[in-house]
């Protein structure tokens, strides 16, 4: 019979003591998997995965170092203590190692209000096969298809428990559910494909495999025939779907660990104006049914609501205990963990201000431009904000679309694109990244 988590973790710190740590902390985290591919409504591929996996990072003064193992015996747990000991010894010193102040701990959080764990028995694959099948029926019933690339299902589980030797003890549970299809049109070097995927929390927030079969089709079927862009300056719409990118940009411009290397655009943003005044970015870790919530973090520190960016004023930096020493700072309770690397800070949910209008209103007042709906590559410049993507879309005229093109380069500053943003309001409210599609101006088509 497997051990609790709990057992497990408990076992890692007093392994770790007795091998010599002055301090450590240990995860143990339980997981199964289960993946189902369909292809011409026959089963194409099935996978199922399981384990227990377990992690302990252990600190000798102002040395660290981290081991993982996927064996959970009691020889197991004294070895790979022994063996992070004798790691600790020779790693290099970084003033910044520590471990929370037990004020800062985590205390009387309920991981089952934030409903991040479906209770409803895990779908059998004959299910998850009917919904890849339905799926791709759904997408060959729309004219014009000539075939589906894939169609999936899946679900996975697991469980986490966190333990520290200065006093915190806790775990909490989740679970996910996908169906996604990838649709073709054309043939020879005119096909051209889109997809369309749902995945939730709990199978019973899930659109039917029949609307994503449509929605993937659908998609494909506007993308046929492309043409080359216009060259440019142009105002540029991001589809809802591909909108988040930015923000991923911003995200990893803030973070800690970027600050404290001085390679990020924005590592002397702080307190400036990086959004329009009517725009704030919001990072809610507590959002019911949604799959990067979480009690708390990765160092054991309460996960709490905080504006990343208010009035288009940035407020502060996304950090871990770590990065927090190194710049003078207080944790923000971001600290995200694996079992083989010691935590570092991560953002979860964030909600970007949506705007009053659809994005058939920002597509009439763009006028002429481009609506992105899928990119490829990145080149990004991490210490200067310069970005260049890969990307396709439609041509937009007259507020209009046109036709699709494909074989686009967007290019510009990332500083200058999101001083000029406006949101639509269509952003998907149960997605960790919640961000309408983004109308911004003066990109260079190529």
């Amino acid at each position: 019979m497997a051990q609790p988590l709990d057992s497990l973790t408990t076992a890692l710190l007093k392994a770790a003591k007795s091998a010599g740590a002055d301090a450590a902390d240990a995860i143990a985290v339980d997981g199964s998997s289960i993946s189902i591919d369909v292809l011409n409504g026959k089963l194409e591929h099935a996978e199922r995965s399981e384990g227990v996996d377990i992690g302990l990072r252990v600190m000798i003064g102002q040395r660290q170092a981290c081991v993982s193992a996927s064996d959970t015996s009691a020889d197991t747990i004294e070895t790979i203590a022994k063996r992070a000991v004798a790691m600790a010894q020779v790693a290099p010193k970084d003033d910044s190692i520590t471990q929370a102040e037990p004020a800062q701990l985590a205390t009387g959080w309920d991981a089952d209000a934030l409903e991040l764990f479906d209770p409803t028995p895990e779908p059998d694959p004959a299910t998850l096969q009917e919904n890849a099948r339905r799926a791709e029926a759904a997408a060959m019933n729309v004219s014009g298809i000539s075939q589906v690339q894939s169609a999936s299902s899946g679900y996975g589980q697991r469980r986490i428990h966190l333990a520290t030797s200065n006093g915190f003890s806790g775990g909490y549970g989740r679970s996910s559910i996908s169906t996604s299809c990838v649709a073709i049109t054309g043939s020879g070097s005119d096909m051209e494909r889109d997809y369309y995927g749902d995945g939730r929390i709990f199978a019973a927030d899930m659109e039917t495999p029949e609307y994503i079969g449509e929605m993937a089709a659908q998609r494909t079927i506007e993308r046929a025939n492309p043409r080359k862009s216009k060259s440019g300056a142009y105002p540029v719409l991001y589809d809802e779907r591909i909108s988040g990118s930015l923000m991923g940009h911003l995200l990893a411009a803030i973070n800690g660990t970027s600050i404290v290397r001085g390679s990020s655009w924005l590592r002397d943003a702080m307190g400036e104006q990086i959004l329009p005044t009517t725009m704030s970015l919001i990072e809610d870790p507590l959002r019911l049914r949604t799959s990067s919530s979480r009690p708390f973090d990765g160092e054991g520190l309460a996960s709490t609501k905080r504006e990343i960016i208010k009035d288009g004023m940035l407020t502060g930096w996304t950090l871990d205990l770590s990065t927090a020493q190194k710049l003078g700072l207080q944790s923000t309770g971001n600290a995200s963990r694996g079992t083989s690397a010691p935590p570092s800070p991560s953002a979860g949910n964030i909600a970007l201000t949506q705007g009053p209008k659809s994005r058939n209103d920002l597509l009439v007042d763009m006028g002429t431009g481009l609506l992105v709906t899928s990119m490829i590559g990145s080149s990004i410049n991490a210490t200067t904000g310069d970005y260049s993507r890969g990307a396709s879309g439609f041509w937009v005229e007259n507020g209009e679309i046109q036709y699709p093109v494909n074989e686009c380069t967007i290019a510009g500053n990332l500083r200058d694109m999101l001083a000029t943003l406006i949101p639509a309001n269509d952003a998907r409210k149960h997605l960790s990244r919640v961000v309408p599609s983004l109308l911004v101006e003066g990109l260079i088509l190529a």
